[in-house]
């Protein structure tokens, strides 16, 4: 309310949890920082060792100041940080000192942060959508829409943003994601089955289609307008009626069925798509709800009505990149959680419940949509390397690589970082200090004697991992404190869990 459009817009893009790309290298900020300190490199290294963050080691380390500044927000970062990217490396050396010695030493650690790219407020969206909606006067939903999308943080941009006007100019802006919550509770306690729509809840990159002002976009629910990575999608968009928006999951699919996350890893990221691998890993948008029709948010009529309008359009436009989700029918909740069984079986992770009635919120909203996912997959392993971790944890062994057996070797098979309560992570930290065999760099060879149970959603095979497999998302469930290193589980065990196309 206090600030300026100009420093409100840059205090709404970090805040929302926008970042800047580093403007100088981290080894020229390190040089130049020592050089400020007048401190020797060694004990740099041994401070950066201790703290776990450059920002914050630079800030600790410079001198101490009597200056602060009372220079606005977009003045530094449009004046003096956006600068620097150009400048040659005497400039910049000589700017960075220029700043050091304005700043307090609260001022240097934001603006060190900035400078590396590392700047991170945990504010939640739904939080600063709260905010601006009480500074505006305006509906939540009307905020949420207009903070979507590619937006530059000029003063015209925050200026419209809080305008009465609620129209919108931005033609791509796409809709704020509807989110599931994680069933928690006793299924029968969600109501009768026939009160839900009941789907597969598919492993892919979420995603909404956009056609309006005779363009087509494609947009992530990261917010990454992703258009020119999926030409099979972005010709759907020719074939849809003039203001559509569909909300839907993209899917590596062939041979009528769904490839494994992994081949979609391998078109991710890609700056060119050549024929093979268009070929090799095809995509389609399964579609499973709609978000505008002709020009018309219709996120407020009931999930019934969405869906069966969105299963005429997909079923008018006949075009194979374009699936509608299909429905599982089920008249009881053991009978669902049979079908949820199946999950792996179509390389899904579970089911999506959907109430008939419910419109299409921004974030997530109890009793709207639920997620069912299928229990993880586990395996016992043992401890063999440790490595610092970062930040609060800087000084602190919580970066474990686990192994399994091999006949009578273990090898190394996934890393996790996250799991352990506090007391447990001292405890492994002084474990690996007392128990360390070898050094490589930051990481300790450690005794083999501690088993843990980890969890993981996906697994593959892979060439690029000693034990020749991949998981998705590993990390710690417990401590195995009952268990022997004899009893952690081998590579044969873990690679009968393949699934049946990659194990032939």
């Amino acid at each position: 309310a206090q600030a300026s459009p100009a420093d409100a817009a840059w205090a709404l893009y970090f805040l929302s949890g926008r970042t800047l790309r580093q403007v100088v290298p981290s080894r020229k900020l390190h040089t130049w920082a020592i050089a400020a300190a007048g401190i020797p490199e060694w004990l740099y290294n041994e401070s950066y060792d201790a703290v776990g963050d450059s920002a914050e080691t630079i800030t600790l380390l410079l001198p101490d100041t009597v200056q602060s500044s009372d220079l606005p927000l977009h003045v530094w970062v449009e004046g003096r940080l956006m600068p620097l990217r150009t400048a040659d490396e005497a400039t910049q050396n000589e700017m960075m000192i220029t700043a050091w010695r304005e700043l307090d030493r609260q001022q240097r650690f934001t603006w060190n942060k900035l400078i590396t790219g590392a700047f991170r407020v945990g504010v939640s969206q739904l939080l600063i959508i709260r905010a601006l909606a009480e500074l505006s006067g305006l509906d939540k939903a009307v905020v949420a829409h207009r903070l979507m999308g590619a937006w530059e943080p000029t003063p015209d941009f925050y200026t419209q943003l809080i305008a009465s006007d609620t129209s919108t100019s931005d033609i791509s802006r796409p809709y704020p994601f509807c989110l599931a919550y994680a069933i928690e509770e006793a299924l029968p306690t969600l109501g009768a089955v026939e009160a839900f729509q009941v789907e597969w809840k598919w492993d892919g990159i979420r995603a909404q289609l956009i056609r309006r002002g005779g363009a087509t976009f494609l947009w992530s629910r990261g917010e990454e307008l992703i258009t020119d990575g999926f030409p099979e999608l972005r010709a759907i968009g020719d074939l849809l009626p003039e203001g559509t928006v569909i909300d839907g999951e993209i899917l590596p699919w062939l041979n009528d069925g769904v490839l494994p996350f992994a081949q979609m890893q391998r078109r991710i990221g890609r700056k060119a798509l050549g024929k093979k691998i268009l070929s090799e890993v095809p995509v389609i948008l399964m579609a499973y709800d709609l978000l505008e029709n002709g020009g018309i948010d219709v996120r407020e009529r009931s999930m019934a009505w969405r869906r069966e309008t969105l299963a005429g359009l997909v079923g008018n436009l006949a075009n194979v990149a374009l699936r509608l989700s299909p429905l599982i029918q089920a008249t009881t909740w053991d009978e669902l959680a049979r079908f949820r069984e199946q999950s792996r079986q179509v390389n899904a992770e579970g089911l999506m419940l959907k109430h008939h009635d419910s419109a299409y919120l921004a974030g997530r909203h109890r009793g709207a949509w639920w997620k069912w996912k299928i229990n993880p997959y586990t395996v016992d392993a043992v401890l063999i390397y440790a490595q610092r971790g970062s930040g609060k944890r800087a000084s602190l062994y919580t970066d474990y690589t686990f192994g399994v057996w091999d006949s009578d070797q273990l090898v190394s098979f996934a890393k996790a970082y996250s799991g352990l309560t506090d007391a447990e992570i001292a405890k492994v930290d002084a474990f690996v200090r007392h128990n360390t065999l070898e050094k490589f760099g930051p990481v300790r060879t450690v005794k083999p004697e501690l088993v843990f149970e980890l969890a993981f959603e996906g697994i593959q095979l892979s060439t690029r991992h000693k034990s020749g497999i991949a998981v998705r998302f590993p990390r710690i469930l417990r401590w195995r404190t009952d268990k022997a290193i004899e009893d952690a589980d081998s590579l044969d065990t873990i690679r009968a869990m393949l699934p049946k196309s990659d194990s032939a």
